[in-house]
């Protein structure tokens, strides 16, 4: 086993949004891959996860990235951009520069990293012909920084599953439990680790509402999250403003704590 340690750096993805322990704080894909890791490694590995939920790329590099390093880890993910293309100031060729530098500055570190590119999601978003465009290219960015400087990628736009609606919570922009397991076995996938089969399985599509009943759940979506998210946006709040990170330092892991008893 390669990793006695491991960082997870980024956003709501992962941070785990919406894969909820009993207790109601969030699992995700990356808890599961630490998990995982640490029944190869044995007692002695440790795990960090320094992401916070709304964070853009600016934050994470700025804030996560820094302690990532000092930790030297052996292993470190990085997922983040995905706030920044919904935003109407987003600066492709900023982000652009900065995530080479940022990619360099932690394979430099001597970890190995893992980088994603994003599923598709914008098939029940609106804003499609804006962030559909910006997508691909953060996509292709990723895909040849880690070409170029020898990182792992987990490829999740070219996994059409991420189409069924299942995979997402009901805010139709995070993964679902069922989504998060996806990613955890292809994550672990990608590093030479084998899980539970059972996280690839998938429900299968539901299908199509009719049309009435598909216009009332956009309606219902759009009072119960999309007004929200445009009220942070014009106000200049965050999800993540009072969120701090769930695991902000290297320590091995132990058994979640069950749902507090009613």
């Amino acid at each position: 086993m390669r990793w006695g340690s491991y960082v997870a750096v980024g956003d709501s993805f992962t941070e785990g949004m919406d894969d909820a322990y009993p207790d109601g704080t969030y699992r995700g894909w990356a808890d599961l891959v630490a998990t995982r890791l640490a029944a190869e490694a044995g007692p002695e590995f440790r795990y960090a996860n320094l992401a916070i939920r709304g964070r853009r790329f600016a934050g994470v590099v700025g804030e996560q990235v820094p302690l990532a390093l000092a930790m030297k880890p052996d292993l470190i993910s990085f997922a983040a951009g995905g706030n920044d293309i919904l935003r109407r100031t987003f600066d492709p060729d900023t982000m652009i520069s900065r995530f080479e530098t940022v990619v360099g500055d932690l394979r430099g570190s001597g970890a190995d990293l893992i980088l994603f590119r994003f599923a598709d999601l914008m098939a029940r978003l609106p804003g499609q012909r804006l962030v559909a465009p910006r997508v691909e290219l953060l996509n292709r960015v990723v895909g040849e920084t880690a070409e170029r400087h020898g990182a792992i990628l987990v490829d999740l736009y070219a996994d059409d599953t991420y189409l069924n609606p299942l995979l997402w919570s009901t805010d139709r922009l995070h993964l679902s439990e069922v989504g998060h397991r996806r990613v955890a076995a292809q994550v672990l996938d990608a590093l030479g680790v084998g899980c539970d089969e059972q996280w690839m399985l998938v429900p299968p599509h539901p299908e199509p509402s009719p049309w009435l009943a598909a216009r009332a759940a956009d309606l219902s979506w759009a009072g119960r999250h999309l007004a929200p998210w445009i009220t942070r946006r014009l106000t200049g709040r965050s999800s993540g403003d009072t969120i701090t990170a769930k695991r902000p330092t290297l320590t091995p892991l132990t058994p979640h704590p069950p749902a507090p008893e009613r």
